[in-house]
């Protein structure tokens, strides 16, 4: 039985002398894979990194094209708000040129239905001013094919009246900035 113990302690002796280099070549290689394993974590990490960047960058330029796209259709609501009526002031610009006429073939009479008349004309130019309607001033400006139809050309009285209204057969009216009719104008040379 004394042989059997020190060959059970030379046995321990190797078992813990060869734990002991298994552990210390683990070590070395848990050295050189950790060392390995470090680089690959920064190259993953970059990686991460640059792939975070670049969805940031996408995030980013969809988000600005998403509010560029919400103001483009708040901005296209708001004219078609503005101008949703457009048509219905094109039939209605007769109307007011008919009152027009009224107004100048009745100037100078003193009746009841006179009075009546131009509360109703006046009446209509207002709720008319209220949608945006307004009427173009251009007698005496430079002709602007833009906002006049030119009718006729006439020699013009001096100098300065040369490329410049005359006269305006047909009142034009604009809605908002946008021109809803032509100003029907006589025109110097």
């Amino acid at each position: 039985m004394e042989n059997t113990q020190p060959d059970n302690e030379t046995q321990k002796d190797n078992t813990v002398l060869q734990n002991e280099e298994n552990r210390q070549e683990n070590l070395e290689s848990f050295e050189t894979l950790t060392g390995t394993e470090a680089s690959k974590g920064q190259a993953d990490l970059i990686k991460a990194q640059e792939d975070l960047a670049e969805q940031k960058d996408k995030y980013l330029r969809l988000y600005s094209e998403f509010e560029n796209f919400r103001r483009r259709k708040a901005k296209e609501k708001l004219e078609l708000i503005q101008t949703a009526n457009e048509n219905l002031i094109k039939v209605m610009l007769p109307v007011i040129d008919d009152f027009e006429r009224a107004e100048k073939a009745f100037q100078g009479s003193e009746s009841k239905e006179m009075e009546g008349f131009l509360l109703i004309y006046n009446k209509f130019k207002k709720i008319l001013e209220q949608t945006g309607v307004k009427r173009m001033e251009a007698k005496g400006t430079s002709f602007d094919a833009d906002l006049h139809e030119a009718i006729t050309q006439l020699p013009a009285p001096d100098e300065s009246q040369k490329g410049k209204v005359l006269e305006v057969v047909e009142n034009g009216y604009l809605l908002g900035d946008k021109v809803v009719r032509h100003a029907k104008v006589v025109v110097g040379n």
